[in-house]
């Protein structure tokens, strides 16, 4: 297992933890399984090492799709900041915190694993390249595991955002020290069978709704795959938000098909925008349209039909001048 990366900075993290009585947790809006498993999960490992210590995971919204987690979290306006440590997760920038409230603490810290485009906080951990934030916490704990405490319940939160933000273990970011972590997990005693079930099992309605997509995508001249998941949609087929951004994941095994995208309405009348790849770098494009994240998985947000095109028009361009310039892709 790989603990000697980024020792001093996991060294300073644990010290400054000790520190403080209050420590206050948060991770992005809308969150994934690696936002929750992360951010639970370090409280969870929090609260064994340090009984004596008020460890709060505070945000503004939920997730229905991993309430089978039974996480709990406080109101962002009900804690007290003074005095406290805030420690964000998974996050890129504040301005996608989902506690508006975090930087009223005394001291933040940044934990991730996107590319470090808007730094914040005393401590920076950021490792790029890392398949989740989960995996960053399970290499803490692992490293300092003389100190901190792991039972059943942190290992499978853990785990939870290690298999859903690698794909399954299938994205680029998986390496070994991700697996030797993950069997490290599954030695507390996860019941993965349980997990899967309830990660993977859909409704009948759901596979209607993937039938509609097969249908519905379009593909671009030059191989981008996209589809639009308009409110009527969503209303016609009963979906939760997770299960309509979910849809970018039926586009990735078309051949030819490097860039693969969903648009789905939100309630504010902005559409967010998922972007997935293969070979293909797209965090940059994201960038251009109030977005981020991975160099073959980002996010995004257009605020209109018009804007909508734009992006496709982009991604187009950049597919036809990657294929243009390499080869050995599929």
């Amino acid at each position: 297992m790989n603990t000697e990366r980024n020792l001093e900075i996991k060294r300073d993290i644990l010290e400054k933890i000790k520190e403080y009585r209050r420590i206050i947790i948060a991770r992005h809006q809308r969150p994934d399984g690696d936002a929750i498993g992360s951010s639970h999960g370090l409280a969870q490992i929090l609260r064994l090492t340090f009984p004596e210590k008020e460890i709060i995971v505070s945000d503004n919204d939920r997730s229905e799709y991993l309430g089978f987690l039974n996480t709990e979290e406080a109101d962002p306006d009900s804690i007290d900041y003074s005095d406290a440590l805030g420690i964000v997760v998974d996050t890129a920038g504040l301005d996608r915190c989902a506690n508006p409230n975090i930087t009223k603490a005394r001291e933040l810290i940044k934990i991730d694993h996107h590319i470090n485009v808007t730094p914040y906080g005393g401590i920076l951990w950021v490792e790029d390249d890392a398949s989740s934030v989960c995996e960053m916490i399970a290499n803490l704990q692992y490293t300092f595991s003389s100190v901190l405490k792991c039972d059943s319940r942190a290992a499978a939160l853990l785990f939870t955002g290690m298999v859903t933000d690698s794909g399954r273990f299938k994205y680029a970011e998986t390496n070994g020290n991700t697996l030797r972590l993950a069997g490290y997990l599954m030695d507390f005693g996860i019941d993965t069978q349980v997990l899967y079930a309830n990660l993977y099992l859909d409704d009948f309605s759901f596979f209607k709704f993937q039938a509609s997509v097969f249908d519905r995508m379009q593909i671009t001249e030059n191989g981008v795959a996209y589809l639009y998941v308009d409110r009527s949609m969503q209303d016609y087929f009963h979906l939760s938000r997770e299960q309509a951004s979910n849809s970018v994941d039926f586009m990735n095994k078309i051949k030819g098909s490097l860039i693969w995208i969903a648009f789905i309405d939100n309630p504010d009348g902005s559409i967010r925008v998922r972007l997935r790849s293969r070979f293909v770098t797209v965090d940059k494009l994201a960038n251009k349209y109030k977005g981020g994240g991975h160099s073959n998985a980002s996010g995004a947000t257009v605020y209109s039909m018009e804007e909508m095109h734009a992006l496709i028009a982009d991604a187009d361009k950049l597919l036809k001048d990657y294929k243009a310039n390499n080869k050995g892709w599929l």
